[in-house]
């Protein structure tokens, strides 16, 4: 998201940290945490803690996974599961020896630069998908207990987890998810720093992020809820991260459908190249996503780090040189960059906003007002123009996408004026706003705008659909049967 600013920091819905201590366990490093900050007893012995990261995001069969890891424990176990549409243990191991590692002071930026604890061999029997860790530590009794994260950070709980690709994409699965990792990323702040001023080291707002140290992960509140239910109704997928859209740009070509689910905020200029040209060829993308392509990013390390100026964009060294603006590390709608994310997904975060966060909207419907009917996105649902779906599960939040409308025979069109194609269809919406805090560093922006989240549609060489709302799998995980039906549609169609 565009939040940078600290003013308005307990507008913001965090849901890594509220879902972790609502639930009480991640599943993985970050077992049991609390809210409450109790000072620590000095006469007590120090708390067991583990923390690691792999060398990667994603692997395929044959890959050796190098886990790096600090921990307090002089004995560990590690267990480590598939999640789909349920938890499927692939590999185990105990007694395996502690020690505890530095962290850096450029450790956010540079990487923590540990050494490899122990290395996974990835089974041709384990089957693409996500992948976590959970953790076991031996006290001075070597009796183990459940693992831990040092401490909740502002980001969150750090975690072990990573992606397994397919062996051979395509044969089994027509569909190919995409994985949030550089939003992860982003908002990580292990080390001190992220991409936001609100949760940095003295309200410092990081330029660089690392993968080479303990993430955090939001899989767990948007892309689990959706690969549950799409596994248990029976819908094969196979899993790659968003680097894999810049680094195995083959791996696209032979899928019908890629999908993007949940928050999946930034995106680099080969990533964008890539699958726009999937679709130019005929390959069909839906973004149950929202907040979709926001920043630009560079990849740096092949992609073991990234860069990221946002606000800053005169601080970016590409500014230096028009020539490079293309690539500026800020909104990809800036208008120097002149390329926004509404050319890909049909809408975009300047025509959208928050919903029932940032304190917009915060006594919204959350859901969507049906604005036509007549297509084949809504088959089946037998919902008419003015009805609403989704509220129950609180579908339309935290962040959304729109695009610039108007009303013409009292239906939204697009105005185009925004770079949103001009056979895009708008099908459903539900108001949404910026907070001012956000926005008003944008010399191009029009204070007191209200925009929207928009469901809508529109073809160019291949079909592309987008929901408009980070929070869409939240309605199938309540069992939404619009939601449901909408999102069958989707798959059915353009997978085929």
């Amino acid at each position: 998201m565009p939040l940078d600013s600290q003013s308005h920091k307990s507008h913001r819905r965090n849901p890594t940290r509220r879902d972790a201590l609502k639930t009480g366990s991640l599943g993985v490093l970050g077992l049991g945490l609390s809210t409450v900050r109790i000072p620590a007893d000095q006469s007590a012995p120090p708390k067991l803690y583990l923390e690691a990261y792999t060398d990667r995001s994603s692997y395929e069969a044959g890959d050796d996974v190098s886990v790096h890891v600090s921990t307090n424990a002089a004995r560990y176990a590690v267990e480590i599961a598939r999640l789909g549409a349920g938890r499927e243990v692939v590999w185990s191991r105990e007694d395996l020896p502690g020690a505890e590692q530095p962290v850096p002071d450029d450790a956010s930026a540079h990487g923590c630069k540990w050494p490899i604890a122990f290395t996974v061999k990835v089974s041709p029997r384990w089957k693409t998908g996500y992948y976590a860790a959970q953790v076991r530590l031996a006290g001075k009794d070597g009796k183990y207990q459940p693992g831990r994260a040092r401490e909740l950070t502002d980001s969150g709980v750090p975690e072990l987890f990573f992606v397994i690709r397919p062996a051979h994409p395509c044969r089994d699965a027509r569909i190919l998810l995409q994985v949030s990792t550089n939003t992860y990323n982003a908002y990580t702040n292990y080390g001190g720093y992220s991409v936001y001023g609100y949760q940095g080291r003295d309200k410092v707002q990081g330029r660089r992020v690392s993968l080479e140290r303990p993430q955090v992960t939001q899989f767990w509140n948007w892309e689990q809820p959706f690969v549950r239910w799409a596994e248990k109704a029976g819908y094969a997928l196979d899993y790659a991260v968003n680097n894999d859209l810049e680094f195995r740009p083959e791996l696209l070509k032979p899928y019908r459908l890629v999908l993007s689910v949940g928050h999946d905020e930034y995106w680099s200029s080969p990533m964008r190249d890539h699958l726009e040209a999937f679709i130019a060829g005929g390959g069909n993308v839906a973004f149950f996503s929202g907040n979709v392509c926001c920043w630009q990013i560079r990849n740096e390390e092949g992609g073991r780090a990234f860069t990221c100026w946002k606000q800053d964009f005169g601080d970016d060294p590409y500014y230096r040189d028009r020539s490079h603006h293309r690539l500026l590390s800020t909104l990809w709608s800036h208008h120097l960059v002149g390329r926004p994310e509404n050319q890909l997904t049909g809408v975009g975060f300047l025509w959208g906003g928050y919903h029932h966060s940032h304190g917009q909207f915060m006594d919204g419907p959350q859901g969507f007002t049906v604005e036509r009917s007549d297509h084949w996105l809504l088959d089946g649902t037998g919902l008419k123009p003015g009805d609403s779906f989704g509220h129950k599960d609180r579908i339309v939040g935290y962040e959304c996408d729109g695009c610039e409308c108007e009303r013409k025979n009292s239906l939204p069109q697009p105005t185009c004026r925004d770079g949103t194609p001009e056979n895009f269809a708008i099908l459903a919406t539900a108001p949404a706003r910026w907070h001012p805090n956000d926005c008003e560093w944008y010399e191009r922006w029009e204070k007191g705008r209200t925009g929207q989240a928009v469901l809508g549609t529109y073809t160019r060489g291949g079909t592309v659909v987008t929901v408009g709302t980070t929070d869409w799998s939240h309605g199938l995980a309540g069992g939404d049967r619009y939601v449901e039906q909408i999102t069958r549609n989707v798959l059915d169609r353009l997978a085929r």
